[in-house]
């Protein structure tokens, strides 16, 4: 019985192609890594604007009970309403805000 003739894999000729094909396969396993690295942190990044979003808009409802050391400005710029003393008659002096002071809040994304 005669052997079948085996195939030979091809072998790289010198010590030089060796060191260039470990090199391509070590940049494709670092590139292969860092994909995978960054699509956990994309979606790590989502899930938190997500949460900040809805935390945003718990935040300023229509009605507003101003907290501790809060300032029309801050409010104005948190919830997005730069005309609190305009929409809200009751406020006389917009530096005498106090916490526990209820205030309407028309963000400008509304007014549009």
């Amino acid at each position: 019985m005669r052997e079948s003739p085996r195939k030979r894999t091809p072998r790289p000729s010198s010590t030089r192609e060796l060191g260039a094909i470990d090199m391509a396969s070590w940049y494709f396993t670092l590139l292969l890594v860092s994909l995978i690295v960054l699509g956990f942190l994309r979606l790590d990044w989502e899930a938190t604007t997500k949460g900040a979003e809805r935390h945003h808009r718990r935040t300023c409802d229509e009605i507003y009970v101003v907290e501790e050391g809060e300032t029309l400005h801050t409010i104005g710029e948190k919830c997005g309403d730069p005309y609190i003393v305009e929409t809200n008659p009751h406020i006389q002096d917009p530096d005498d805000v106090f916490p526990g002071l209820v205030i309407k809040i028309t963000p400008s994304h509304v007014r549009d």
